[in-house]
């Protein structure tokens, strides 16, 4: 009988209460006058937060220091993963495409394409057609009687920016030549 409710073993649940410093509330409670903000100056104001980095108009460090390199963030193309053991659970016959996989409720948001992986059971025979897959996954598959089909990732205005402009260049118009007199 020793985990009953008694007026004498009663608290609230762990988390549940968070001790709430009273500012301005005199002297005597330890945060009154300034309430713990020091004396004038910008961080004693109202709304006077500093953004990061900031360094009260000094060129900041991250502004200083030499950059050097190269990100290539901005070319990475990212799959959205699809596990065969999911695959299995899709009753559509035919083809499986990203637009099918987007209905069944596997993919969701934005890709560059979707890539097959070789996790879990796959007994179905089934026709893909997806922009990647691993190679356990092309075995189940084949194993199983279904065929892959590779098609290319596609290709954001944003990003491959070199190859675009190259796309954009060979589909000009040659300029006309002056006709000599």
């Amino acid at each position: 009988m020793s985990s009953s409710l008694r007026l004498h073993n009663l608290k609230p649940r762990p988390g549940a209460r968070h001790r709430v410093k009273r500012l301005g509330c005199g002297e005597s409670s330890g945060h009154g006058k300034t309430s713990g903000k020091g004396h004038k100056g910008q961080k004693a104001r109202s709304g006077g937060s500093i953004r990061l980095g900031f360094e009260g108009g000094q060129m900041p460090l991250i502004r200083r220091i030499p950059k050097r390199g190269f990100n290539n963030a901005a070319f990475k193309i990212t799959y959205a993963p699809v596990n065969l053991g999911d695959l299995e659970k899709i009753s559509s016959s035919g083809v499986i495409d990203e637009k099918a996989l987007r209905e069944a409720g596997l993919i969701n948001g934005r890709w560059d394409g979707v890539k097959v992986l070789g996790s879990g059971d796959f007994t179905k025979k089934l026709s893909l057609k997806v922009d990647a897959i691993s190679a356990s996954a092309r075995e189940k598959i084949e194993k199983a009687g279904g065929s892959i089909e590779i098609v290319a990732a596609k290709v954001y205005p944003a990003r491959n920016s070199a190859k675009n402009a190259a796309a954009a260049k060979a589909k000009a118009k040659p300029a006309k030549k002056a006709a000599k007199a």
